[in-house]
């Protein structure tokens, strides 16, 4: 039995289908994840992707559509919300920013599942296992539309406008969040404005989840977020490598997820998760900037007489 053609074989060209979505929702993560990662903020990002909770139900109760925009607007005011809980907190308590964090994304997740269960009550169709897990195992039984022939499930064009839009912001923005995230002070310094900055990407963030929302859920989007981005981060000291590498991560991450998904018969999301933290785990034993090995030979390089006379006592 051939093991790399099976997914082909019992999907035929939805298996194609399946790892693109799971790259498309993998890559715009990995792009604003690495930046989260630079500024220390990982943990503010995981604050965001619970907290968009309770704003994406409020605005579903009044659209009634998953697909609607005014979903992603519900969920981008919920991500400033949470953020600048998290400021006040911290500034005008005494209160760490970590402990911040942590109050404000389970205060306002349990606030979206209480919001979400009384609104399941009143027979609002939005289940409840698809918002936390997602749905990208499910992507093939999703509409589909015809674009140059070819018969695309829609969710992956959605995630294709959101991907484009990423990478163009980032491309665009380069400049200004690199300043940003590592020398606030010399940001303003070039009249930028590091507070306006820092709230227009946690709205990005914020964005970027809820577009990421129903493939993989509330949960699994946090790997997503710090995966890449951490793994790279173990590999290089130049911000533009880690960017290309966060991507590539995205990429090996969605065609391992499949075949995971596929070999097992489990979950498409969290293969691709798994596979990410595998990825991690290689990264940090054989990444070239921080990888053990790589400083296990550099320790050999520099003592060599240390293991010299050590053998010598032994003697």
């Amino acid at each position: 039995m051939n093991y790399l053609t099976i997914p082909w074989e019992n999907l035929g060209f939805g298996a194609f289908w399946l790892m693109l979505m799971a790259f498309l929702v993998a890559l715009p993560c990995s792009q604003m994840g690495s930046f989260l990662i630079l500024r220390r903020m990982a943990l503010t990002g995981d604050a965001i992707s619970h907290s968009v909770f309770p704003g994406v139900v409020i605005a579903f109760v009044f659209t009634g559509d998953l697909a609607s925009p005014w979903l992603i607007v519900g969920a981008g005011l919920a991500g400033l919300a949470s953020t600048v809980f998290i400021e006040l907190i911290h500034r005008k308590t005494r209160v760490k920013q970590d402990a911040a964090t942590g109050i404000s994304f389970t205060a306002l997740f349990a606030l979206g599942v209480v919001l979400m269960e009384t609104m399941l009550g009143k027979n609002v169709d939005l289940d409840l296992d698809c918002v936390l897990h997602g749905r990208l195992g499910l992507l093939l039984e999703e509409e589909h539309v015809q674009l140059f022939g070819a018969m695309v499930p829609q969710p992956v064009l959605v995630m294709a406008g959101v991907s484009l839009m990423t990478v163009f912001l980032m491309v665009l923005f380069y400049r200004v969040l690199l300043l940003s995230s590592f020398d606030p002070g010399l940001a303003a310094s070039y009249g930028y404005k590091p507070a306006v900055i820092h709230y227009c990407t946690m709205f990005a963030v914020s964005f970027i989840v809820v577009a990421a929302f129903q493939a993989v859920g509330a949960i699994l989007v946090i790997a997503l977020l710090i995966l890449p981005g951490a793994s790279a981060y173990l590999c290089t000291h130049r911000l533009k490598v880690m960017l290309v590498l966060a991507a590539l991560h995205a990429l090996l991450s969605a065609v391992g997820g499949l075949y995971i998904h596929v070999w097992f018969n489990t979950d498409m999301a969290s293969a691709v998760v798994v596979c990410g933290g595998v990825l991690l785990i290689l990264a940090w034993l054989l990444g070239p900037v921080d990888g053990l090995m790589w400083k296990w030979l550099k320790e050999d390089e520099e003592n060599p007489d240390a293991d010299a006379s050590h053998s010598a006592c032994s003697e």
